[in-house]
C-alpha cells in the first residue's frame, strides 16, 4: 500500500491494517495515524446499524476505510491480501475470534512473517476471565486502579473510561507495537503483541507500590496525599461555582498557594502534618470560596501556587496556554486533542476527518492489485462495500 501523500510525522512509510473495534483498539491506531502511519481500517459489511458510531468520531480520523464482510471466505482473502503488505496488523476481538474468521495471527504471519500482529482484549489472550465481557469499570475493577478513586468513606468513582479503554489499552498497545518494531529491526521478524486493560491499567497503579512500601500510603480511599486526602492536593469550589485544582505539594509551592489566597502563613497549620488536614482543609476552602475561578486563575497565573481552574475539555480547547502550544485542533467543525507529543524534526501533518464507512474501498483494493472488474464483482456479491 502506497503511503498517503498528506502523511507527515515519524512514523511516515509505516502501513497499518486496523479490524474496526471499539475505543483501545481504535486509538491505538489513532496514535499511529496522528504520527504518520498510513493506517487502513476494515469496517464491517452488512453488520447493521451501529447504535455507538459516530460520524465525526476522531477515534477515526487519519485513516482510509474499507468495507469489508469477514465472515465470507473472500472478504478475509481482501483482508489478508491487505496483511501481505502492512507493517502492522491490529484487532480487538475476544480471543479466537480473529482465528475463526481465518485472520488471526498464524494467517497473517503465513502471508506476511515480518507483521507486528497486535490484540487487545480486556482481560488477555488467556487466563480464567479470558473469554467473558467487560468494560472498563470492570478490568480496572480487576487491575487494583479503581480502588483508589473516590472519597473518604465513599464508593470508588469510575474515571470515566480513561485508565482501561485509553491509557492501560489503546496507549499500551501502541506501545508494545512500537517496541515490537524496534526489536523487527535486528530479527527481521514480526510477532505477537498481546494487550491486556487489566495488565496495562495495572501498570499505571506502579507508583502507589512504592509509595505504600515506603509508607506513603497506608490510609483508605481518600485518606492519602495524591488521591484527595490531603487538603493541598485536591480541587476546591469557588464564589461563582467553579472548581480550581490544588497540587501545592512542596513547602515553597505551598508558600505561594497562601501568598496566591492572601493567608498568613503565621496563621496556617503544617500542610504536611496529617493531624492538622482538617483545620487546614476548612481554611482553603473558605478563602478560595471568596473567589471566582477567573479571579483565582488570573492571581495564580506566572505563580508557582501549583493552582489552575478545573476545566471541561471543551473549555481546555479555548485556554491561551493550550492554543498556543496547538494542544487542540478542529477537524470537520469538531474541536479535539491534537496530534502528540510534538517533535522537532518531523512534525506530524493536522490529521483528515473521519472518512465515511467503506469510502477507500475501491481505491485500496485497486492498490492490492484487484482489478475493476473484480472489485465490482465483490461488491455485487456483498463482500465489500
Amino acid at each position: 500500500m502506497p503511503v498517503t501523500a498528506t502523511k507527515a510525522g515519524p512514523l511516515r512509510g509505516l502501513t497499518v491494517v486496523e479490524l474496526a473495534g471499539l475505543a483501545p483498539a481504535p486509538f491505538a491506531c489513532t496514535i499511529l495515524a496522528d504520527l504518520g502511519a498510513d493506517v487502513v481500517r476494515v469496517d464491517r459489511v452488512g453488520a447493521g446499524e451501529d447504535v455507538l458510531a459516530m460520524p465525526k468520531d476522531p477515534l477515526l480520523r487519519g485513516r482510509r476505510t474499507v468495507g469489508v464482510d469477514l465472515k465470507s471466505s473472500e472478504g478475509a482473502e481482501v483482508v489478508l491480501r491487505l496483511a501481505e503488505r502492512c507493517d502492522v496488523f491490529v484487532e480487538g476481538f475476544r480471543p479466537g475470534v480473529a482465528e475463526r474468521l481465518g485472520v488471526g495471527p498464524a494467517d497473517v504471519h503465513a502471508r506476511n512473517p515480518g507483521a507486528v500482529y497486535g490484540r487487545i482484549t480486556g482481560w488477555g489472550q488467556d487466563g480464567p476471565l479470558a473469554h467473558t465481557a467487560g468494560h472498563d469499570i470492570n478490568y480496572i475493577g480487576l487491575s487494583g486502579a479503581l480502588h483508589p478513586i473516590g472519597r473518604r468513606g465513599e464508593g470508588p468513582v469510575p474515571p470515566v473510561n480513561f485508565l482501561a479503554d485509553f491509557g492501560g489499552g489503546g496507549l499500551f498497545l501502541a506501545m508494545g507495537v512500537l517496541a515490537a518494531l524496534y526489536e523487527r529491526t535486528s530479527s527481521g521478524r514480526g510477532q505477537v503483541v498481546d494487550a491486556s486493560m487489566v495488565d496495562g491499567s495495572a501498570l499505571l497503579t506502579t507508583h502507589l507500590f512504592g509509595l505504600r512500601a515506603s509508607g506513603l500510603w497506608q490510609g483508605e480511599r481518600g485518606e492519602n496525599m495524591l488521591d484527595g486526602g490531603a487538603p493541598f492536593y485536591d480541587t476546591y469550589r469557588t464564589a461563582d461555582g467553579g472548581w480550581v485544582a490544588v497540587g501545592a505539594i512542596e513547602p515553597q509551592f505551598f508558600a505561594a498557594l497562601l501568598e496566591v489566597l492572601d493567608l498568613d502563613p503565621s496563621e496556617v497549620p503544617s500542610h504536611l502534618d496529617s493531624r492538622e488536614w482538617p483545620r487546614l482543609r476548612e481554611i482553603l476552602t473558605e478563602a478560595v470560596g471568596r473567589h471566582t475561578r477567573a479571579e483565582l486563575a488570573a492571581r495564580a497565573e506566572g505563580t508557582d501556587a501549583c493552582l489552575t481552574p478545573v476545566l471541561s475539555p471543551w473549555e481546555a480547547a479555548e485556554h491561551p496556554h493550550n492554543a498556543a502550544r496547538g494542544t487542540f485542533v478542529e477537524l470537520d467543525g469538531v474541536p479535539q486533542p491534537a496530534p502528540g507529543p510534538k517533535f522537532d524534526r518531523t512534525p506530524p501533518a493536522t490529521p483528515s476527518g473521519p472518512h465515511a464507512r467503506g469510502a477507500d474501498t475501491s481505491e485500496v483494493l485497486a492498490e492490492l492489485g484487484y482489478a475493476a472488474g473484480d472489485i465490482a464483482a465483490l461488491r455485487e456479491a456483498g463482500t465489500i462495500s
